[in-house]
Parts: structure tokens; C-alpha cells; sequence
């Protein structure tokens, strides 16, 4: 991916539908501006990558998932747009048809869409690879952000709705494989837990516990060297999978012909 630079438009309707966002998490408490944002930020002093959900493009019907690169003083310099959202959770799959038959997915009234691009961004110093949620299981967007770059994984993950199940723990058991596949270090940011830091051989630096509000301040290794899995890809897959019909092919032939394999 290469970096672009966001327009004052697009600086505007990001940071007025970001402050849209949490003035509703908020119930609508306080009026939330752009200059409320930048102040705010600004006070940590650093880069920060914030999780959003914004309108796509100019599309008032369909919604981005994103992490925006929020630069202190600047705003929101650089964005990554979820590539794969969730069927029935983000998205109707045959909506005119489904809708009509079950009221129930009425509560997804707007439909999330997919980015096209690796989520690889610069946050300050670390060139990071952006992934939302249970995105860490696509093998694709996981080798697509190592191999455009990214020194180290990010997932941005919401988790408040699992609280209490064994998927907090799964997916974080998927981020330490991807650790150890990719060779770098992932962070995991959960809003509800389990926030973690990995270390590139999958060894835990640090974790917060599910629903428990906390901090982590850990530091990561950065890699840029390529992993056999970063390079080979799907490779072994596909000859594993061929192999395996080459010989269940042989195996019929051999049934009928009543020949030994």
C-alpha cells in the first residue's frame, strides 16, 4: 500500500463523523467537535490509531469499518478500510430478499463494504499492519500487510459482544500463530479485552484481562525480514490439497482395476 495523503474534505467528514460516533456512545452528552478531538489527542503526545465507523466514500447507505492515523496537531492522516466485513453481523447478503422473510435483520439497516487496499500505515515511527477484528484468520490480509511492509501487526478488534465465551481467547490465540507465522510482534486493542502484546516467537509481553479497564506499556521488536510463509504463500496448500486428489484418484483407479497403489 502506498501512502496517501487525506483530504481537507475528507479530514472534515472523518473527524465530524468520528465526533458523530462517540457523541452517541456518549448518549449524546456532550457535543463533541473536531477541535474537541484534536485536543484531546494532542494530549497523549502521540500517534494514535483510532478505530471508527464512518460513511463510505459518498455513500450514505453503505458504511466503512476503519483504523484512522490520528497525528497530534495534524488530524487523521492516513486510514485503513476493513477488507472483509461479516456476513448477517455487517452486512445483508441478498438483502431485498432476506429482509422481506425475517424482520430480525432489520437491525443491521446499512450495509458495511469492503476496502481493497493492505492496511499497511505509517503510526510514527512503526510501519504497522492494520487488522479489524476477525480479520487476524484471513490468511490473505495478514501475508498481504507483512508483505507490503508492515514491521509489526495491529488488530483492532470489538469484543463486548462475545464477553463471557471462549472467542476472546481465540482470537488471541490466532494473533500468537500469526505472531510466530509472519515473525512480528502483534498488538492486539480490544475494547472490552483481551488486550494483548505478542512477541514475534509468540511468547506473551503483556495482557489485560476481559472487562477490566487498564494499560498496557509494553515495548515491541520491529522486523522486516520475510518469514517461508510470507513468501511461499498458499503454496504448500495447494500441492498438499493436490496430492491429496492425486491419491484418492489413484485409489479408485486402483479398486477398479484391483492393482496394489
Amino acid at each position: 500500500r502506498s501512502n496517501r495523503t487525506i483530504t481537507k474534505e475528507e479530514f472534515d467528514r472523518i473527524a465530524a463523523e468520528l465526533a458523530e460516533a462517540v457523541a452517541d456512545m456518549r448518549a449524546k452528552q456532550a457535543s463533541i467537535t473536531q477541535a474537541d478531538l484534536n485536543l484531546h489527542f494532542a494530549a497523549i503526545k502521540a500517534p494514535i490509531l483510532v478505530g471508527a465507523v464512518i460513511a463510505a466514500g459518498n455513500d450514505p447507505n453503505r458504511l466503512w469499518n476503519v483504523g484512522i492515523v490520528w497525528e497530534p496537531g495534524t488530524g487523521p492522516t492516513d486510514m485503513y478500510i476493513k477488507r472483509h466485513p461479516v456476513p448477517f453481523g455487517e452486512y445483508v447478503p441478498a438483502r431485498s430478499i432476506l429482509t422481506a422473510v425475517i424482520s430480525r435483520f432489520d437491525r443491521v439497516p446499512k450495509d458495511f463494504v469492503g476496502g481493497d487496499e493492505a492496511g499497511v500505515l505509517q503510526l510514527g515511527p512503526a510501519r504497522i499492519g492494520d487488522v479489524i477484528c476477525f480479520e487476524i484468520a484471513y490468511d490473505a490480509v495478514v501475508r498481504d500487510a507483512t508483505i507490503g511492509g508492515a514491521q509489526m501487526l495491529v488488530v483492532q478488534t470489538n469484543n463486548a459482544t462475545y464477553a463471557g465465551t471462549g472467542q476472546p481467547e481465540q482470537q488471541l490465540a490466532i494473533s500468537r500463530l500469526r505472531a510466530v507465522e509472519h515473525g512480528r510482534s502483534v498488538v492486539v486493542a480490544a475494547t472490552s479485552g483481551i488486550s494483548a502484546a505478542v512477541a514475534p516467537d509468540g511468547l506473551m509481553l503483556g495482557q489485560l484481562p476481559e472487562m477490566l479497564p487498564g494499560s498496557l506499556s509494553v515495548v515491541v521488536p520491529q522486523r522486516e525480514q520475510l518469514t517461508i510463509a510470507d513468501q511461499v504463500g498458499w503454496l504448500p496448500e495447494i500441492a498438499l490439497a493436490m496430492l491429496g486428489v492425486l491419491w484418492w484418484a489413484m485409489g479408485v483407479v486402483s479398486r477398479r482395476t484391483g492393482t496394489n497403489v
